[in-house]
């Protein structure tokens, strides 16, 4: 029997993460088990998560939407709220439809979303942080996506305006005040841009929306996670940029949607 189908093993690795303060030191302890290839890598992956670097971080990928999503030391780990944004557009898309991911990170979304849609669809995605685009070009690239490096619309190609079917856009919106306040998982190890959404958290939200309008195809959406509390100023941001909107919510996941469409 392998030393890494131990159970005594499993038990000591969930007894020094739950040491560590992991909620989830069980679940947790088996997909290390899982990951490492050797005892000296399953130590130092069992160090490292006891430190506080996030479990996705530290085996290199994330779950979400029953995908494996590539996610590197530093990139936003998609979360599973976020699930319910996929779903949503998942109405929206149908096949061959045009989709842009922006803010994209890993480039969770869009993977999950042509995943969910069932169909070919023809996906761009961005973002500003190198080694988020490096994750997403490697999980899009069985999709065919395109994944450009820059500040949200700036290096889409010109012949994307007014076509674009499904806009996708998880724009930070952590209030600046609030970030020290966020779980040190996320405060210390994910890109500060991909938190960060100003001083009420709704700035790049603003400059989407403020855009977004010239890219969209007529009857085209965009579509955002917003927090519960934030979401009746985001429907007025998205209005007074002439897109009509619906706000959504998931309990389960707790998860609040936007999504807001052309005229």
């Amino acid at each position: 029997m392998s030393v890494f189908s131990s159970s005594l093993l499993r038990s000591s690795v969930a007894s020094r993460l739950r040491a560590a303060g992991c909620v989830f030191a069980e679940d947790e302890a088996r997909i290390l088990l899982a990951a490492a290839a050797t005892p000296a890598e399953l130590a130092a992956m069992v160090r490292s998560r006891a430190d506080g670097r996030p479990l996705e971080h530290v085996v290199g990928w994330a779950e979400f939407g029953g995908l494996r999503i590539a996610v590197d030391p530093g990139v936003f780990v998609p979360r599973r709220r976020s699930e319910f944004l996929v779903r949503t557009a998942a109405g929206l898309t149908p096949g061959g439809a045009l989709v842009v991911d922006l803010c994209c990170g890993s480039g969770a979304l869009a993977a999950a979303l042509a995943a969910e849609v069932g169909r070919p669809v023809e996906v761009y995605a961005s973002d500003v942080d190198a080694a988020a685009v490096d994750c997403a070009r490697r999980n899009l690239a069985g999709i065919g996506g395109r994944v450009l490096r820059g500040d949200l619309f700036a290096e889409l190609p010109a012949e994307l305006r007014g076509r674009v079917d499904v806009l996708l856009a998880n724009v930070p919106y952590v209030p600046t005040a609030d970030i020290a306040l966020l779980p040190a998982e996320a405060r210390l190890h994910e890109a500060l841009p991909a938190l960060d959404g100003g001083a009420d958290g709704l700035d790049v939200l603003r400059r989407v929306a403020g855009e977004a309008p010239q890219w969209l195809a007529p009857g085209g959406s965009l579509l955002f996670e917003t927090s519960e509390r934030q979401a009746p100023e985001a429907l007025a941001v998205v209005a007074a940029a002439g897109l009509d909107a619906a706000v959504s919510s998931c309990e389960d996941l707790d998860a609040t949607v936007v999504t807001a469409t052309l005229r």
